[in-house]
């Protein structure tokens, strides 16, 4: 299927926040309760639109635990957007927010869109770190926030395709420089140009290095 851009997430945050399953629920519409720690990576892809425009969303889901972060910190460099998870329910993967959004700021390009996302709201009951925490400290570091459920699907869809719109808007305002793929932006292979600043950037067919699926 053609798209007009293919943009490339990465979700981040320590073991266990739920991550893989956010990533099923948005990809497969469904959750699953036992998941197997991810080793290294997983990937999964899906088609949504913004502004009439088909946009393909490649969505890297990194493993948390601290033996794999470099492999982590590879992924950042060609990301456009970055969900930042931590469980509503466990203190520690909060605390550990800071640690990772310095990660992923170090390593990334200027202009990667990333948004908290506070996991397991279905938990309420169960809730450690409050709303309004969340909320500070997305505000604190220029990050939109969001609480989201894998196992209800409440916010899933909104999380994922909040952060498409706001990359979106930042190739709209030039801030991307769409000519270069390192910025996790890709041209779609039916697009003959994309105007932006003026100028016309052209790209022909993709190769092989456009994976679709979960695997």
């Amino acid at each position: 299927m053609s798209y007009a851009y293919l943009f490339k997430y990465v979700i981040i945050g320590d073991t266990g926040v739920g991550k893989s399953c956010l990533l099923l629920q948005f990809t497969d519409k469904r959750f699953t309760a036992i998941h197997d720690l991810t080793i290294g990576v997983e990937f999964g892809a899906r088609m949504i639109t913004i502004e009439n425009k088909k946009i393909k969303l490649q969505i890297w889901d990194t493993a948390g635990q601290e033996s794999f972060r470099s492999i982590t910190r590879s992924y950042y460099r060609g990301a456009a957007g970055a969900l930042l998870v931590y469980d509503i329910t466990r203190r520690e993967t909060f605390n550990h927010l800071y640690s990772w959004l310095e990660d992923a700021r170090q390593h990334s390009n200027a202009h990667m869109v990333i948004m908290l996302i506070g996991n397991k709201s279905d938990l309420e009951n169960r809730r450690a770190v409050q709303k309004e925490e969340g909320e500070a400290f997305a505000r604190e570091h220029g990050m939109v926030f969001m609480e989201t459920s894998a196992k209800t699907a409440a916010n899933v869809e909104e999380a994922f395709l909040n952060t498409a719109k706001a990359i979106y808007r930042k190739i709209q305002q030039g801030e991307f420089d769409i000519s270069n793929e390192g910025n996790g932006i890709r041209i779609g292979p039916q697009q003959p140009s994309v105007i932006q600043g003026g100028s016309s950037l052209r790209q022909g067919p993709q190769g092989s290095g456009d994976r679709s699926g979960c695997c």
